[in-house]
C-alpha cells in the first residue's frame, strides 16, 4: 500500500524491505543501530507514553537537536502517529527566538539534544506558559531523559487509544510547523500537512537512484530543515540504511568509516571539500603536480552523456584512474550520489565531483513547497549542469512576467501559522510566489538566476543580481564568503571573508608573517591579489555589473555569529549591519 501519512513510511519499510540497520548513531565512540522492527516497536512505545502524558491530535511538540540522531526520528514518528504536530527548531538560534517559537506554536513538550540547548530553553522556560516538561536525548542533570518515555510506553495500556488516533489521521491534517530562519523580522511558521510532504517524498524518490534495501546514506544536514527531513523519509521509503554523522567537523572521518552510497550536502560544504583537495596540488612537485592539475582541468570540462566526444572520454578515463578516483576514496570510496540543495551550486563543483565518479545533482525548492520543486537525475537525460533539473511529478510551475517562479501542486504549504494575511500575500490562486527569478530552457530544465528580493538597482538604474556575481567570485580559492552590495549606489562593491587557511598559507609562501584573519584582512599584498582575482572573474559580466571595490572582513562568517543561516546562506541584513563602516568606506 502506498504511504499517505508520514508515519506510514517506516511501516512500508517493515512490510516490504525491513533492515537490520535502519538507523545508526554513534554514542561514546561506538556505532549503535536499530533495525526496522526495533524502530517500529520503540516509536509505538513512545506514542503510548505520549498518550499517557495527555497528548492529543494537533497538540504541538517541539524538537531541538544540535545533531541528527536516531532519537529524533523515533520521536518524530511517535508524535505524527497520534496526529500531533512536530515543531522542529534550529538549535543555533537565540533563546529569545526559542521563546517566540515555543509561545507562538503553543508547544507543550520540548525534546532537546544536549546541555547547551537545554540551558537555552531553561533560560526562557518560565516565559512559555504552554510548556509542561523538557526531555533530553543526552543524560543531563536535572532533566528528564527520553528513555523514561520508553519505560512508560512499555505497557500496552494505551495501545487502543494510539490505534484510534492513528486511524483518524488524515493526509490533509497538519503534520509539522517549520519556522523559517528568515534574515529579517520574526520567524514565520510554515504549516505542512502529511499530504504536502508525502507527495513530495513519493515524487522526489523517482529521481533518487538507490538500491532498495541495498544502499546506505550519511545524514548530517540539520534535520529541522525540511530538505534533510524529506530525505530521511525518502530513505525510509526506499529502505536505505541511515547513518547519522557525529558533527560537521567529523564528516570526513564518518564517511571513511561508513562508506555510504549517497549523501546530501549544501554548496558551501562542497566548496570546502573542493578547495581542500585542490590545495593538495600545491604540495606536490614536478610531474606529479602537473598530472594533478591536468586531471582536475579535465574534470572541470566534464559534460554528461559523452557530449565532449570520444577523445575527452578517453582523457577522463585516465584522469579518473590516476587522480580523480582518489577524491572518491577521500569520501569513503563508495559514494555514488550527492544531492545538493538550499543554495545555488557552482557548475564547476557539479563537473568535478561527477567526473570523479560521484554524481552531484542539484535540486531546488523551499520550505513552503515541502521542499522539492525540481531536481536533476543522471538517468534518462534528466541531468544538465547549471540547472536545478526538471520539475518533479505532480508539480506545476510558471514564470511570471517579472521572471518570478510560481509553483502549484500538492507540495504547496497549508499557509503560515496564525498569519492568514501573510499567506495571502504569497499566493495568487493556487500558485505560490517563490521569490526566486528563473527560466525554463527548451529541454524543460529549470534555471535559477537570482532571488527576487535580493536583486537591487544601482543609482544609475541598472539591475544587479548579487548571487550570480557571488557564485562566480567564489571560484577563487582566496574567497571563502562574499556579499555584493550597491543598492542605490553608483556601482557594485563587495565585502569578502578570505579563505583563512589558503590566504595565510599564501602570505607565508610569499614571506609575509600573518597569524590571524584580522591581521591578514588589512595586508596590502593579500588585498591586491584578491582584487586581481575579482578582475579575472569580472570579465564574465557587463561593465555595469562588475565589482569595482572590495573590503576584507577581519573575522570569519559563521552560523553562531549570525552571519549565516543554519544551512550556510548569507544573512544579508546582519552582514550589512555588521560591516556598514567597511561598506561606507568603499563609496567615499
Amino acid at each position: 500500500m502506498t504511504p499517505t501519512r508520514l508515519f506510514d513510511f517506516i511501516a512500508y519499510q517493515q512490510d516490504n524491505a525491513p533492515l537490520e540497520k535502519s538507523f545508526t548513531t554513534k554514542y561514546n565512540g561506538k556505532w549503535e543501530s536499530v533495525s526496522t522492527t526495533e524502530f517500529c516497536e520503540k516509536s509505538r512505545a513512545l506514542s503510548r507514553a505520549l498518550v499517557e502524558l495527555g497528548i492529543q491530535p494537533q497538540d504541538k511538540i517541539a524538537m531541538i537537536s544540535s545533531n541528527n540522531r536516531t532519537e529524533w526520528s523515533l520521536i518524530d514518528v511517535a508524535v505524527l502517529t497520534l496526529g500531533a504536530v512536530n515543531v522542529p527548531i534550529y538549535p543555533t538560534i537565540s533563546s529569545q527566538d526559542y521563546e517566540y517559537i515555543l509561545n507562538h506554536s503553543e508547544s507543550q513538550y520540548v525534546f532537546v539534544s544536549d546541555q547547551e540547548v537545554y540551558n537555552k530553553v531553561m533560560a526562557i522556560k518560565d516565559n512559555v506558559k504552554s510548556l509542561k516538561k523538557i526531555y533530553s536525548f543526552d543524560p543531563l542533570e536535572g532533566c528528564a531523559h527520553w528513555s523514561e518515555l520508553l519505560e512508560t510506553g512499555a505497557s500496552i495500556e494505551h495501545d487502543a487509544k494510539v490505534e484510534e488516533y492513528k486511524t483518524n489521521v488524515q493526509p490533509e491534517d497538519l503534520a509539522t510547523i517549520i519556522y523559517t530562519s528568515g534574515t529579517t523580522g520574526v520567524p514565520k511558521g510554515v504549516m505542512l500537512s502529511h499530504h504536502n510532504v508525502v507527495s513530495n517524498v513519493l515524487s522526489s524518490s523517482k529521481r533518487l537512484p538507490v538500491t532498495i534495501g541495498g544502499s546506505s546514506a550519511l545524514s548530517f544536514l540539520p534535520v529541522c530543515h525540511i530538505f534533510e527531513r524529506v530525505i530521511l523519509y525518502i530513505y525510509m521509503y526506499n529502505s536505505v540504511s541511515v547513518y547519522f554523522a557525529e558533527s560537521l567537523e567529523t564528516i570526513a572521518d564518518n564517511l571513511r568509516e561508513i562508506k555510504p552510497n549517497v549523501m546530501t550536502a549544501v554548496p558551501r560544504l562542497l566548496e570546502k571539500v573542493y578547495d581542500k583537495i585542490y590545495a593538495k596540488g600545491a604540495e606536490l612537485s614536478g610531474i606529479k603536480q602537473k598530472l594533478f592539475y591536468w586531471a582536475v582541468n579535465v574534470g572541470l570540462q566534464y559534460e554528461p552523456y559523452g557530449q565532449n566526444g570520444a577523445w575527452y572520454e578517453f582523457k577522463l578515463k585516465i584522469a579518473r584512474k590516476l587522480i580523480l578516483s582518489k577524491w572518491q576514496e577521500a569520501l569513503g570510496g563508495n559514494l555514488e550520489l550527492i544531492a545538493s540543495g538550499s543554495a545555488a551550486l557552482q557548475p564547476r563543483l557539479a563537473r568535478i565531483f561527477t567526473a570523479a565518479g560521484m554524481t552531484l545533482v542539484e535540486g531546488y525548492g523551499l520550505t513552503e513547497t515541502s521542499p522539492v520543486i525540481s531536481v536533476n537525475d543522471m538517468r534518462e537525460n534528466h541531468f544538465k549542469i547549471g540547472t536545478v533539473g526538471k520539475i518533479i511529478d505532480g508539480v506545476t510551475i510558471k514564470i511570471a512576467e517579472d521572471g518570478e517562479i510560481l509553483c502549484k501542486g500538492p507540495n504547496v504549504m497549508m499557509g503560515y501559522y496564525k498569519e492568514p494575511e501573510m499567506t495571502q500575500k504569497v499566493m495568487t490562486g493556487d500558485f505560490f510566489h517563490t521569490g526566486d527569478i528563473g527560466e525554463i530552457d527548451a529541454d524543460g530544465f529549470l534555471k535559477i538566476t537570482d532571488r527576487k528580493k535580493e536583486m537591487f538597482k544601482t543609482s544609475g538604474g541598472k539591475y544587479i543580481a548579487p548571487q550570480v556575481l557571488e557564485n562566480q567570485m567564489k571560484q577563487s580559492l582566496f574567497i571563502e564568503q562574499i556579499m555584493v552590495v550597491g543598492n542605490d549606489r553608483k556601482m557594485p562593491a563587495a565585502i569578502i571573508q578570505p579563505n583563512v587557511d589558503y590566504a595565510l598559507n599564501w602570505l607565508k609562501l610569499n614571506g609575509i608573517s600573518c597569524s590571524s584573519i584580522a591581521e591578514a584582512s588589512t595586508n596590502p599584498n593579500l588585498i591586491e591579489v584578491i582584487e586581481k582575482e575579482i578582475q579575472i572573474h569580472n570579465q564574465h559580466f557587463g561593465s555595469w555589473e562588475q565589482i569595482k571595490k572590495i573590503k576584507l572582513t577581519p573575522e570569519e562568517w559563521t552560523i553562531d555569529a549570525g552571519h549565516l543561516t543554519p544551512t550556510m546562506k548569507l544573512r544579508r541584513k546582519v552582514i550589512y549591519d555588521k560591516y556598514i563602516d567597511l561598506i561606507e568606506e568603499m563609496y567615499i
